[in-house]
């Protein structure tokens, strides 16, 4: 008698705000379209594509899983410290061709982790 196997993931959760930039390229370079959206609570914003909104989890996992098929490996980037208010935080990290920024706002959830609620993943500082 064979018995089947189902394989579950079981995705690390972010301790901290800032682990969600870690976990984010972790799951990039592995093509994890889901990893990447269960960052994300589950109403989620996302301002991508740019002058657009992404809405929602399962939203943001399709926009990634077309994203992914076609994006560069990731590079981890120093993050900018990480302001927190209670259970609101936003974390940020500066390309490192300093071109722009991308910002987050995460949330700290019922057991302690975090995940993101605002996603501005790439904008431009303003021109003089």
């Amino acid at each position: 008698m064979r018995r089947k196997v189902v394989a579950l993931s079981v995705h690390e959760k972010a301790q901290k705000p800032e682990d969600l930039t870690r976990l984010f390229v972790e799951r990039a370079n592995a093509r994890d379209a889901a990893g990447i959206a269960a960052l994300y609570e589950p109403d989620a914003v996302m301002a991508y594509p740019a002058g657009s909104q992404t809405v929602g989890r399962a939203a943001i996992r399709e926009l990634w899983e077309r994203v992914l098929a076609h994006a560069p490996r990731f590079e981890p980037e120093a993050p900018l410290p990480t302001l927190i208010s209670g259970d609101i935080a936003l974390t940020s990290t500066p390309p490192k061709d300093g071109s722009g920024a991308r910002a987050q706002v995460v949330r700290r959830q019922s057991d302690g982790t975090w995940l993101r609620l605002i996603d501005q993943p790439e904008f431009n500082p303003p021109t003089p």
